[in-house]
């Protein structure tokens, strides 16, 4: 395999770290625990990856080394990165995988980027025996899958919780008079977006909602307009989009060229990045999205800006704590076996709960039952409005057109 040249193979460490004296000497004598990580830095997905995967990952192994390494039994450890660009192919991801267990000889990866990733390439980290925590995949098919990759936890919740989260508000705000029972959705045309449309379809049908328009798009659509005039001229009252950061991006712009004027506006991945706040502004005030944060919590408030310290970029406002909280997880097994034994840190996950920047997690049958499925844009403030067993969700606030 070809190595891309924006691969990099270095021991990550704070110049701080030079001043630990001892403890510093020990561990640079010590041999390193090898931490692989492959995802998206070119490609339709690269934006999403360069937001919420890649920073993370270093503020992590930044913030490892700063403290001296892992503590493990025989005396404390610091973290290697080994990183590949995918360039958003999941045959890509596989054979970057295969060469970081058999030729880089990591000690654990970073699970992958988005859901059909994590999907395609569950067979390969589990034939190396590598835990996979997904942090960016949705779907209904997680006991199907954890049954037959014992090293496969889940973080983000079932594709049906997402849907009923947006489902839940959609009636609430109907309930109130606020909108009415005509939906228009849309949806990209990979495993995230497919699985989303047809659970959304008989669950809003249930609910009483009248899907008045329902396309979905290739990944990578350069031109969304047709889109979101199919979905205007069906006078919806309420639009969802099951989207990936380029299609989130692209439909608002157009939804604001075209003035589609609905009570409820959802798009799904990248709703929350601080760059589509910084794009789009008080036009997006009440715009609905996936996932979601407290950012008012203390551990919140310091991870963020421990995240714009070393990183030198914003946290989004709902994956990148997810992302950050599945390395806190794999730290904290690592330490508490207290070896780089994938085996043995499996199990460790599967029997303990973890302190995190989200409160405790733990793990039923691999799966957390704790996270945000809505979020939204509230005074420039992207805040988590609905969840499964989070503290913390803000009212909704009515959605005013296109200021």
């Amino acid at each position: 395999m070809k190595v891309n040249k924006t691969v990099r193979r270095r021991v990550l460490q704070l110049a701080g770290v030079a001043l630990m004296g001892g403890l510093f000497a020990s561990a640079q004598a010590a041999d390193t625990i090898k931490i692989g990580a492959v995802a998206p830095k070119t490609g339709p997905l690269a934006g999403g990856a360069t937001v919420t995967q890649w920073p993370n990952v270093q503020l992590w192994v930044e913030e490892v080394n700063a403290r001296g390494g892992l503590k493990l039994n025989d005396g404390q450890r610091m973290l290697e990165l080994i990183e590949y660009d995918d360039k958003t192919n999941p045959g890509e991801h596989i054979k970057a995988v295969q060469r970081l267990a058999t030729q880089d000889k990591v000690d654990f990866i970073v699970a992958p980027y988005g859901t059909g990733f994590n999907v395609a390439a569950a067979p390969i980290y589990a034939k190396y025996g590598y835990p996979q925590i997904a942090v960016s995949a949705i779907t209904d098919k997680m006991d199907e899958l954890t049954g037959r990759y014992p090293g496969l936890f889940f973080t983000l919740g079932t594709t049906t919780s997402f849907v009923n989260g947006v489902k839940d508000i959609l009636s609430d705000m109907r309930d109130a008079g606020k909108i009415g029972n005509k939906v228009a959705m849309v949806n990209v045309a990979d495993a995230f977006g497919i699985e989303l449309a047809e659970a959304a379809r008989p669950i809003f049908t249930d609910a009483g909602f009248e899907l008045v328009y329902d396309k979905s798009y290739p990944l990578g659509t350069p031109d969304l307009s047709p889109i979101v005039k199919g979905a205007k001229a069906a006078a919806p009252d309420a639009f969802v989009a099951w989207s990936y950061p380029p299609d989130t991006f692209g439909l608002t712009e157009q939804a604001i060229i075209e003035d589609l004027d609905v009570g409820a506006y959802y798009t799904a991945v990248a709703t929350c990045f601080p760059a589509f706040g910084a794009k789009f502004g008080s036009k997006i005030d009440g715009v609905l999205g996936a996932g979601g944060v407290n950012p008012d919590t203390d551990k919140m408030k310091d991870y963020f800006a421990k995240h714009k310290e070393i990183t030198g970029k914003d946290a989004d406002g709902w994956a990148s704590a997810n992302t950050y909280v599945s390395l806190q997880i794999l730290e904290q097994a690592i330490e508490g076996v207290g070896e780089a034994d994938r085996e043995k840190v499996t199990q460790y996950i599967k029997d303990n709960t973890f302190d995190t920047i989200m409160g405790d997690i733990s793990f039923e049958n691999q799966v957390s039952n704790k996270f945000w499925t809505v979020g939204q844009w509230q005074d420039g403030v992207y805040r988590g409005v609905a969840a499964s067993n989070m503290d913390g969700a803000a009212e909704i606030k009515q959605k005013e057109g296109w200021k």
